[in-house]
C-alpha cells in the first residue's frame, strides 16, 4: 500500500493508501489528505491540484497531454497534477500558494 506524505503551509500529513488512489478522488470525498489538498475540477483543466514532487517520481508515468498543456516548464521543476495521478507506490508531495498558481491561459478552462 502506497504511503503519502503532503506538506502544505507548514502542515504535514502522512497516510497508507490503496494502490491506484487519485488523491483529487479523496480529497471530494473527504478522505486523506482532505482538507489541506486544494483541487478544482478534478479534470486536469484548472491545474489547481499542482503539486511539487519531493519523492517518489520514478514511479509515476510520464506526464500526459493535460499536464504538458497546464504545467510546461514547471514539469521540469518536479510538479504534476494530482489529478491525473493514480498513485502505486510511496510519494511524497509539497502544494502550496506557488504551486497552485496556474498559466494566465489555462485559469479560464476551469470557470
Amino acid at each position: 500500500m502506497p504511503n503519502v506524505t503532503f506538506h502544505k503551509n507548514g502542515h504535514t500529513l502522512q497516510g497508507e493508501v490503496k494502490p491506484e488512489t487519485n488523491l483529487v478522488v479523496r480529497a471530494g470525498i473527504r478522505q486523506f489528505p482532505h482538507p489541506l489538498l486544494t483541487f478544482g475540477c478534478g479534470m486536469g483543466k484548472c491545474a489547481k491540484c499542482a503539486c511539487r514532487v519531493l519523492s517518489g517520481a520514478e514511479h509515476l508515468p510520464a506526464p500526459n497531454w493535460k499536464e504538458v498543456k497546464l504545467l510546461g516548464s514547471r514539469l521540469d521543476d518536479g510538479f504534476r497534477l494530482c489529478c491525473q495521478l493514480w498513485l502505486t507506490h510511496d510519494i511524497e508531495l509539497a502544494q502550496d500558494d506557488i504551486a497552485r498558481s496556474a498559466p494566465v491561459e489555462a485559469r479560464p478552462e476551469c470557470m
